[in-house]
C-alpha cells in the first residue's frame, strides 16, 4: 500500500507520513491480576502545517461484540526529537517562521540516527492527572516509545513507567503497550490491530 504524501506536509513529518489519517480496529486489555478484556479504538493523526502531529484515540470497551463505554481518551503530540531553533514555534504563543526551520529532505537528513531511523519525541495526555514524555526512534514504518517522564498529579494512580510500539503492516497499524503502574514492574497492559478509515 503507497504511503500519501500531502504536499503541505513539513518536511521533517514526512517520516510520520504513513500514520496520517484515521484508525480503527479492536485490540485487548489487561494487566497484573486484570483478565483481559476487548476494546474498540479509534485514533487519529493529523498535522496543521507545523512540525509535529496531533495525536487523538477513544478507547471503548466491548461488550456482545460492539462497543459500549468509553474508558480512555488520550490526546498529544509527536515530532522529531532535535532542538529547537530561533524560527520554531514557542514558547508561549510565540509563532513561527513562515518557512520551517527544516526546510527540505537534506536538512532532515542530518538528524537521521547510526540505525538508519530518527530520534522521536511523543508527549500523551489523558484524565487521571498523568501526562507521559516519550523518546524513541521512528525507522521506517515502525516507532518504538520509552518514557522519559511521567507526570503525576498528587491524586493520580501510580504510574511509572511504560514502552509503547508501533508499526504498519500490510497497511494496518499494529501497536502495544507495555506499562509499569500500581507496583507492579513493566509488563504488557494493551495491544491492537488498526485499520485505515476511507
Amino acid at each position: 500500500m503507497p504511503v500519501e504524501i500531502p504536499t503541505d506536509l513539513t518536511p521533517e513529518l514526512v517520516p510520520f507520513a504513513w500514520l496520517l489519517g484515521e484508525w480503527e480496529g479492536d485490540g485487548f486489555l489487561g494487566y497484573a491480576d486484570v483478565d483481559q478484556r476487548p476494546f474498540r479504538q479509534h485514533v487519529h493523526f493529523v498535522h496543521h502545517g507545523l512540525p509535529f502531529l496531533e495525536y487523538r484515540a477513544e478507547t471503548h470497551l466491548i461488550d456482545d461484540g460492539l462497543p459500549s463505554r468509553l474508558i480512555a481518551v488520550e490526546s498529544g503530540f509527536w515530532q522529531l526529537d532535535r532542538r529547537f531553533e530561533d524560527g520554531d514555534l514557542g514558547p508561549g504563543l510565540m509563532p513561527p517562521d513562515v518557512v520551517p526551520v527544516l526546510r527540505d529532505a537534506e536538512s532532515v537528513e542530518r538528524l537521521r540516527t547510526g540505525s538508519g531511523g530518527f530520534p522521536v519525541l511523543a508527549t500523551i495526555s489523558r484524565p487521571g492527572g498523568v501526562s507521559e514524555l516519550y523518546v524513541g526512534e521512528i525507522n521506517g514504518p515502525r516507532i518504538q516509545l520509552g518514557t522519559d517522564a511521567v507526570m503525576r498529579a498528587a491524586g493520580a494512580m501510580t504510574y511509572t513507567a511504560a514502552t509503547r510500539m508501533f508499526g504498519l503492516v500490510n497497511g494496518d497499524l499494529f501497536w502495544a503497550w507495555d506499562m509499569a503502574a500500581e507496583g507492579h514492574e513493566l509488563a504488557t497492559h494493551a495491544s491492537a490491530e488498526l485499520k485505515k478509515k476511507d
